[in-house]
């Protein structure tokens, strides 16, 4: 089972996050199913860049980036040679580390 570590993240994972999980699940679903808010406003549907993150390690091992998603990334918020959207990224069988980024784009966020 390869292992997702996140990096400390002042509002969602002060302290970072080591997780266990099944190949075959996007990063976003990973994060969210281990408490880990991150944004998706589209619903993980590729549709905004709330979910961007920034692979550090174990890049190679992820899916092939599609049309759609690389077309979006160009409207993330601190975009890098390894972004990706996390509810598009889907985890193989390497380990990775991932790094969300403090700012997202989202236009439709409503502050509590």
């Amino acid at each position: 089972m390869p292992r997702l570590t996140v990096l400390p993240h002042a509002e969602l994972a002060p302290d970072g996050a080591v997780l266990d999980v099944t190949s075959g699940t996007s990063i976003c679903e990973a994060l969210l199913e281990n408490g880990i808010e991150i944004e998706h406003a589209c619903d993980l549907s590729c549709a905004c860049t709330t979910c961007h993150c920034i692979v550090r390690s174990g890049f190679e091992s992820l899916n092939a980036l599609e049309e759609c998603e690389d077309d979006l990334l160009d409207r993330a918020w601190g975009l890098e040679a390894q972004s990706r959207l996390s509810c598009q990224a889907i985890v193989g069988r390497d380990d990775l580390t991932v790094e969300i980024p403090k700012y997202t784009l989202n236009h439709a966020k409503e502050e509590h």
